[in-house]
Protein backbone atom coordinates (compact mmCIF):
# COMPACT_ATOMS: atom_id res chain seq x y z
CA UNK A 1 0.00 0.00 0.00
CA UNK A 2 1.46 3.36 -1.03
CA UNK A 3 1.91 6.04 1.62
CA UNK A 4 1.13 9.68 0.92
CA UNK A 5 3.90 12.22 1.28
CA UNK A 6 3.59 14.61 4.20
CA UNK A 7 3.59 17.94 2.33
CA UNK A 8 4.23 19.98 5.47
CA UNK A 9 7.27 17.88 6.34
CA UNK A 10 8.52 18.15 2.75
CA UNK A 11 8.18 21.93 2.74
CA UNK A 12 9.80 22.24 6.18
CA UNK A 13 12.79 20.12 5.16
CA UNK A 14 13.08 21.85 1.78
CA UNK A 15 12.95 25.33 3.31
CA UNK A 16 15.38 24.52 6.10
CA UNK A 17 17.96 22.87 3.84
CA UNK A 18 17.56 25.52 1.14
CA UNK A 19 18.20 28.38 3.57
CA UNK A 20 21.09 26.50 5.18
CA UNK A 21 22.76 25.90 1.80
CA UNK A 22 22.52 29.47 0.48
CA UNK A 23 25.99 31.00 0.58
CA UNK A 24 27.67 28.03 2.24
CA UNK A 25 30.95 26.41 1.20
CA UNK A 26 29.19 23.93 -1.07
CA UNK A 27 27.44 26.62 -3.06
CA UNK A 28 30.61 28.71 -3.31
CA UNK A 29 32.64 25.70 -4.51
CA UNK A 30 29.98 24.93 -7.12
CA UNK A 31 30.00 28.58 -8.22
CA UNK A 32 33.78 28.49 -8.66
CA UNK A 33 33.68 25.24 -10.68
CA UNK A 34 30.99 26.71 -12.93
CA UNK A 35 33.02 29.90 -13.44
CA UNK A 36 36.19 27.94 -14.28
CA UNK A 37 34.50 25.47 -16.61
CA UNK A 38 32.55 27.63 -19.00
CA UNK A 39 30.24 25.57 -21.18
CA UNK A 40 30.19 22.64 -18.76
CA UNK A 41 27.52 23.96 -16.42
CA UNK A 42 25.40 20.79 -16.65
CA UNK A 43 28.36 18.64 -15.62
CA UNK A 44 29.01 20.92 -12.65
CA UNK A 45 25.30 20.92 -11.74
CA UNK A 46 24.95 17.14 -11.98
CA UNK A 47 28.13 16.52 -9.98
CA UNK A 48 27.05 18.96 -7.28
CA UNK A 49 23.48 17.63 -7.18
CA UNK A 50 24.68 14.02 -6.96
CA UNK A 51 27.03 14.88 -4.08
CA UNK A 52 24.23 16.65 -2.19
CA UNK A 53 21.89 13.69 -2.74
CA UNK A 54 24.47 11.22 -1.43
CA UNK A 55 25.22 13.44 1.59
CA UNK A 56 21.48 13.74 2.28
CA UNK A 57 21.06 9.97 1.97
CA UNK A 58 23.82 9.44 4.53
CA UNK A 59 22.09 11.95 6.82
CA UNK A 60 18.75 10.18 6.48
CA UNK A 61 20.31 6.77 7.14
CA UNK A 62 22.23 8.10 10.16
CA UNK A 63 19.09 9.80 11.46
CA UNK A 64 17.07 6.62 11.05
CA UNK A 65 19.70 4.61 12.94
CA UNK A 66 20.08 7.25 15.68
CA UNK A 67 16.29 7.48 16.01
CA UNK A 68 16.14 3.80 16.89
CA UNK A 69 18.55 4.29 19.81
CA UNK A 70 17.95 7.87 21.00
CA UNK A 71 14.81 9.85 21.72
CA UNK A 72 13.92 12.80 19.47
CA UNK A 73 14.53 15.16 22.39
CA UNK A 74 18.10 13.94 22.87
CA UNK A 75 18.71 14.16 19.11
CA UNK A 76 17.48 17.79 19.10
CA UNK A 77 19.87 18.59 21.97
CA UNK A 78 22.78 16.94 20.16
CA UNK A 79 21.98 18.80 16.94
CA UNK A 80 21.55 22.12 18.75
CA UNK A 81 24.80 21.73 20.66
CA UNK A 82 26.52 20.77 17.42
CA UNK A 83 25.32 23.96 15.72
CA UNK A 84 26.42 26.04 18.71
CA UNK A 85 29.85 24.36 18.68
CA UNK A 86 30.31 25.07 14.96
CA UNK A 87 29.23 28.69 15.50
CA UNK A 88 31.70 29.14 18.38
CA UNK A 89 34.47 27.52 16.36
CA UNK A 90 33.68 29.81 13.39
CA UNK A 91 33.77 32.92 15.59
CA UNK A 92 36.98 31.80 17.33
CA UNK A 93 38.73 31.38 13.98
CA UNK A 94 37.94 34.99 12.98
Amino acid sequence: MARRMDKNLFLTVFGTVFVAEIGDKTQLATLLYAAERRGEKWTVFLGSAAALCVAAAIGVAAGEAAGRVLSPRILRWIAGLGFIAVGCWTIARS
